[in-house]
């Protein structure tokens, strides 16, 4: 099988290739961004022609947490857009057999029951800060399911949580929170600081999936027969905000106060993906969150020691 990883570069491309790499009979396929700009579409679709992939993972995308996406709203719809129009469409003018689209969890409503199960897409208003990104995800899987729905091809979107994990973005701004926090507090540790300011009260509850598990659950899905157009990858189980800076400062080995600030944001009061369809289909996350963050602390202290540290 010949694949082609679009994003083999950042965190989720990164893990896919780790996982494909380990199976027998894949002949990968890789483009650094400077090699093929996704954002062109004559030069996505000369890509697929020349190298005619049996199956594509469309895990490139411009992302950021909530600093980032809220600042360059205009940025992170036109790229987005521009990314995912062209590989889906390029994938079906080059007769790709199979592409898998990777969304997130933000395409969901702002005020989505939770857990968030796949079918209340499009039932409300999403959250005004991610909005952007939010709108181009929702375009690529749907352009994926009706690509599907008109020609028969087998392409499907794969929503996943809140991800973290080796080669995760560590911006003091732009980064999302596991891998701020984990940088916030080593870097504290590090200058013996006597404590560390939390935003808001702690109390929203987050789910965290790590970006290994994520790149075996497409490995999953890759070999379903009949895939569902649209599901949700996450761990289940979610934490609260003041539990997660707990145990990152813990796993960190941070022995300083935390100080929240109850005058910033807390943001939304949940989100948690609805799984159940993933997991009836016979796939569950592995890796537990203390786990994860222990793994995810030791790559960031390596990435930082070889000058690799992304932000």
């Amino acid at each position: 099988m010949k694949l082609f990883i679009a994003g083999h570069q950042g965190m989720v491309g990164g893990a896919l290739v780790r996982r494909f790499e380990a199976e027998p009979g894949v002949l990968l396929v890789l483009r650094t961004h400077r090699e093929l700009d996704l954002a062109n579409q004559a030069a996505v679709e000369n890509f697929y022609a020349e190298e005619k992939p049996d199956v594509a993972i469309i895990a490139a995308a411009k992302v950021g947490g909530i600093y980032a996406n809220n600042t360059y709203p205009a940025e992170f719809l036109f790229d987005n857009l521009a990314i995912a129009a062209n590989t889906i469409h390029g994938a079906h003018l080059a007769g790709v057999k199979r592409l898998l689209f990777l969304g997130s969890s933000c395409i969901y409503p702002k005020h989505a029951p939770q857990p968030m199960p796949e079918d209340c897409l499009l039932t409300g208003p999403l959250e005004p800060t991610n909005e952007a990104y939010a709108i181009a995800k929702i375009t690529g899987l749907k352009l994926a399911q009706f690509y599907r729905k008109q020609y028969g091809v087998c392409f499907h979107s794969a929503m996943p949580t809140n991800l973290y994990g080796p080669g995760d973005n560590y911006h003091p701004q732009n980064s999302h929170v596991l891998p701020a926090l984990i940088r916030r507090f080593d870097e504290a540790r590090e200058k013996d600081l006597p404590e560390v300011a939390a935003w808001g009260t702690g109390s929203p509850r987050r789910e965290f999936l790590h970006v290994d598990d994520l790149a075996d659950a497409c490995a999953f899905l890759l070999r379903l027969e009949n895939p569902p157009d649209l599901i949700n990858v996450g761990l289940g189980t979610d934490v609260s905000i003041r539990e997660l800076t707990e145990l990152v400062a813990a796993v960190v080995g941070y022995r300083g106060r935390i100080v929240w600030d109850a005058t910033k944001p807390d943001g939304t009061p949940r989100k948690l993906m609805d799984v159940s369809r993933l997991t009836a289909l016979g796939w569950s996350a592995k890796i537990a969150l203390r786990e994860g963050v222990e793994k995810t602390c030791t790559s960031y202290r390596a990435e930082k020691a070889a000058g690799k540290l992304r932000g």
